[in-house]
């Protein structure tokens, strides 16, 4: 083999080796190009799984903030009503408290007032009591002279009758018996008289009846005054001298039962005109039956020549239709003069209707 047939072998090797590894480093640089291709391809495929994922977590994060900041917005809003409310309600608190406080003040005034009008009235009775007992003082001697007068004129007029002896000691016990029986009546009287008096002045005071009021002090004022002289009063027979008819029954009255029996007429229609104008100046309704002096209807009655009930009964009939009067300002039934109130004669005489033997 020649030198140049072996160089021209050499060079063809040579360049087989060349193409050869040419070859293999295109073949090596396509599949490497292949792979970035695929490795960058796998990449935005995992860039794209990775996106949705993160961006839930990207927006849930404000939404959280927003859902705590609500929700301490809410806890704040709540803080400040209970804030509210236990205010206002220590403010209704404090306002009841005061309006408490004002209502127990009221009531201590009205019942200080209460009681020193009680203790003036009271001052005012006892200034009253005693000049009542220095007035009966006065009254006593020529009272008890008087009657002596009359006893000794009736005694006279009995004398020169025809009545018997018998029926004058009949009379006489039995008057006897009564006087024990009407001492005990006015005494249980009385004690009803201040139960009654009690019961109508807390009324009247609930009522706020200043005029009844003043009125049933009054009244009980002039009851004790005659008390008074009920005390020093003393039995004295006289025969009967007039009749009378009362629920179809017939009575009999001596001269000192007659004299009562119009007295009471006559006192219960000045009390009745007296209690009908404190009404009337009370705006109260018309209501005579409901008055301290027609359920007591004992001022005037100082003797035994009339039952006690008895009393009662006819100056409730003057009280009633002075309480008409009174109440009306009108004089249907009676007269009003020199400051006093005065029956008729006609309505008295229609009245009792007492027939002399």
């Amino acid at each position: 083999m020649t030198v140049n047939s072996f160089r021209q072998m050499t060079i063809a090797s040579v360049i087989g080796a060349a193409l050869l590894l040419g070859t293999n480093v295109q073949v090596s640089a396509q599949q490497t190009d292949e792979q970035r291709r695929q490795q960058k391809a796998e990449r935005k495929q995992q860039r794209q799984q990775q996106q949705p994922q993160q961006a839930p977590q990207q927006q849930s994060q404000p939404q959280q903030q927003q859902k705590a900041e609500r929700r301490q917005q809410r806890q704040a809003e709540a803080q400040q009503e209970q804030q509210r409310q236990a205010a206002q309600q220590q403010q209704v608190e404090q306002q009841r408290q005061a309006e408490r406080s004002q209502r127990q003040q009221t009531q201590a005034q009205q019942e200080q007032v209460l009681q020193q009008q009680r203790q003036q009235q009271k001052a005012a009775r006892q200034q009253q009591n005693q000049q009542a007992e220095a007035q009966r003082q006065q009254q006593v001697e020529p009272q008890r002279q008087q009657r002596s007068d009359q006893q000794q004129r009736w005694s006279g007029q009995h004398q020169s009758s025809n009545w018997s002896q018998q029926r004058q000691r009949q009379d006489q016990v039995i008057q006897q018996q009564r006087l024990s029986q009407y001492r005990e009546q006015y005494r249980q009287q009385q004690q009803q008289q201040y139960r009654l008096d009690q019961q109508r002045r807390q009324i009247l005071e609930r009522e706020r009846r200043i005029a009844q009021l003043r009125y049933q002090q009054r009244y009980l004022d002039r009851v004790r005054q005659d008390q008074y002289g009920l005390q020093n009063w003393q039995y004295t027979y006289a025969p009967p001298q007039y009749r009378y008819n009362r629920g179809g029954r017939y009575y009999e009255a001596n001269q000192y039962g007659a004299d009562m029996l119009r007295q009471a007429v006559r006192y219960g229609y000045e009390e009745g005109v007296r209690a009908g104008q404190s009404d009337r100046e009370d705006r109260w309704r018309n209501n005579y039956q409901e008055s301290f002096g027609y359920q007591d209807a004992t001022y005037g009655y100082n003797g035994y020549n009339v039952e006690l009930p008895e009393y009662r009964h006819y100056f409730r009939e003057g009280f009633r239709r002075g309480y008409e009067d009174g109440y009306n300002s009108r004089s249907r039934y009676g007269s009003y003069s020199n400051g006093g109130f005065s029956l008729l004669g006609s309505v008295l005489q229609a009245i009792l209707n007492l027939n002399s033997y």
